[in-house]
């Protein structure tokens, strides 16, 4: 018996000793695109002992240095289990001899006995700039101020330049530098009129990574990324990107005990803009009459509450659509019912994230219907139409037939019934006796209504109900005796409102969704209040029809800063909660007056 548990003892220790086996890891890492000239470091990093390190083929390279060896080690015990790990590093340093793109090979390593291969690298040699001695620090200037346009710039870059109306392009605005950029104080980006847009989540803090452009490496930052959903085909010029920097230069200054120890520095102000950019979009061939209008490659389900129910039970048919593309564009399928069907109109939800494939996710639409007689009915397919912009063919995706068999009803829900009789003219339902009224009531022939007791009750009941619509007219005249009060009361309810979701954010603390939300709920109140699709707004025609709508010209300035702050605390965030209770206040006070204003 003891030795059966000292066996299980030895076996126990030995499955949690495996636990704490580390799988050996072991790569390689070197920039990704260099100077012809510039050294670079190449290193390997294994997490356990090796021996017999073999390099790659480098003779595209010149090795300066190495190897050179270090080891690190770390232990911690986090919630009474411990871990240690250790990490040992081979370092070389190379050069390149030509330019070109040339691929590391896999180095190999042994590790008690097993031999392990690294990763692959390519490097990217690109012909080396004219830099001062000094290794990259700034060029003294006499007279700050005067940044190169070769050393920073910005470009907005579409990943197409042609394509069907409803597909997508991306759009992303990268910031160029070859100087030390401290930051930005105004960033101006295009409206995207002609487009239906969604921004692709990016890190608030930017990251400048080495990139090469027209030969030359600079440090590269994405500001934006934008899918673009055209909504109007033909040639769309998509504007400018302007942008204010704020740029550290080494300046000149007079001799003094101190200078050379310490360095001079100041900040330049340059402004940078971007080319237009030129996108072509096609029109979709003619396609079926049933096209949902979504562009895309999607898959279809469907589903159902119930197959067997009672009459006037609310069954719910449920089309779910995933996949990418415009999902959010998408309209509901349409859906055939037996005419014994009382339908409503279907419940759409979505929930996507913007990515560059376009917008993935699904939406999905629930139809609710209910069954007004007793029988077996077929629920035809729904068919869903999309057009695939990579085979340039329209796609149908159909869901299942389902049965359905309605049993008689209790009698609870005979309102719902006669509601729905009443809603339509005679009409042959199926059934070999029609509905014939009942309880008629007769009248002895040769009756005279007039003078009738009737007569006069009827009469009365005319007068006290012509006093009544008298009386009531009086008290909404008073009422809306001070239209001034009633229409900032009004005013406010319609702000309130539409900044609810960025009221949200605000608690939240979500700063770069408040901002967004009030800019959307700006952009939507014009849209419905002037009849102006969303897509076809921007700052200028705003200001124009707020003019024409006889707004006041300090409630036009107020409304055109709103939006300039929004724009700019999205990318270069700094004012925090107090700024944000500040925009919200200012937003909520001009949205009221925009109420009380525009006629």
């Amino acid at each position: 018996m003891r030795i059966k548990q000292l066996y299980l003892l030895v076996c126990v220790l030995l499955i949690s000793l495996s636990g704490f086996a580390q799988q050996v890891s072991f790569t390689m890492e070197a920039p990704k695109i260099v100077e012809l000239g510039e050294q670079f470091r190449l290193a390997f990093t294994v997490n356990a002992k090796g021996q017999n390190l073999k390099l790659p083929e480098l003779s595209d390279f010149d090795i300066l240095m190495g190897p050179s060896t270090s080891q690190s080690s770390s232990y911690q015990i986090i919630n009474g289990v411990s871990s240690q790990s250790v990490s040992f590093s081979f370092l070389y340093v190379l050069t390149a001899k030509k330019e070109g793109r040339f691929t590391i090979g896999a180095a190999s390593i042994n590790v008690n006995g097993t031999l392990y291969t690294s990763n692959t690298q390519l490097i990217e040699v690109v012909k080396g700039s004219a830099k001062p001695s000094g290794g990259g620090v700034d060029k003294p200037t006499a007279t700050p101020g005067s940044v190169p346009k070769s050393d920073l710039f910005v470009r907005l870059i579409l990943d197409r330049k042609s394509l069907y109306k409803g597909d997508h392009a991306m759009a992303t605005i990268k910031i160029y530098s070859k100087v030390n950029l401290n930051g930005f104080e105004d960033i101006s980006l295009p409206n995207f009129e002609g487009f239906w847009s969604q921004d692709v989540e990016l890190p608030q803090q930017i990251s400048l990574q080495r990139e090469s452009y027209n030969g030359e490496i600079y440090n590269v930052g994405t500001l934006k990324k934008t899918l673009l959903f055209p909504q109007q085909t033909g040639v769309i010029t998509i504007g400018k990107v302007k942008i204010d920097c704020v740029v550290q230069q080494r300046v000149n200054k007079p001799k003094g005990f101190f200078d050379d120890f310490f360095d001079n520095f100041a900040n330049v102000r340059a402004t940078v803009t971007s080319d237009p950019v030129i996108l072509t979009v096609n029109p979709l061939p003619a396609g079926p009459a049933d096209f949902s209008g979504a562009v895309g490659r999607f898959d279809l389900r469907s589903s159902i509450t119930s197959t067997s129910v009672k009459e006037n039970d609310a069954v719910t048919l449920r089309i779910d659509v995933t996949g990418s593309g415009n999902i959010k564009l998408i309209n509901a399928p349409k859906l055939n019912l037996p005419a014994d069907f009382e339908v409503y109109d279907p419940k759409t939800q979505s929930n996507y994230t913007a990515t560059a494939e376009g917008l993935n996710g699904n939406i999905s639409f629930e139809y609710l219907f209910l069954p007004r007689f007793a029988g077996d009915y077929t629920i035809p397919p729904v068919n869903f139409v999309y057009f695939d912009a990579g085979s340039g063919r329209y796609v149908t995706k159909s869901s299942q037939e389902f049965k359905i068999h309605v049993d008689k009803g209790d009698g609870t829900q005979s309102a719902n019934l006669r509601s729905t009789f009443a809603k339509e003219d005679v009409k042959y339902l199926g059934k070999d006796i029609r509905f014939i009224k009942s309880n008629i009531e007769l009248h002895p022939r040769g009756e005279i209504f007039f003078g009738s007791f009737l007569f006069y009750l009827i009469y009365l009941i005319g007068i006290l109900g012509l006093l009544a619509l008298y009386l009531l007219y009086q008290k909404r005249i008073r009422e809306n005796a001070n239209v001034a009060r009633m229409k900032n009361k009004k005013a406010s309810k319609v702000a309130l409102r539409r900044l609810k979701e960025a009221n949200g954010h605000l608690i939240s603390g979500a700063t770069e969704k408040f901002y967004e939300s009030v800019e959307r709920a700006f952009w939507g109140y014009l849209s419905d209040k002037m009849t102006i699709p969303v897509a076809e707004l921007n700052k200028d025609r705003a200001t124009a029809e707020l003019v024409n709508h006889k707004a006041s010209d300090s409630l036009v300035t107020r409304f055109i800063q709103i939006l300039d702050t929004c724009e700019y605390e999205r990318f270069a965030p700094g004012g925090g909660d107090k700024k944000m209770h500040e925009i919200y206040d200012e937003a909520c006070d001009v949205m009221s007056l925009m109420e009380k204003e525009i006629n």
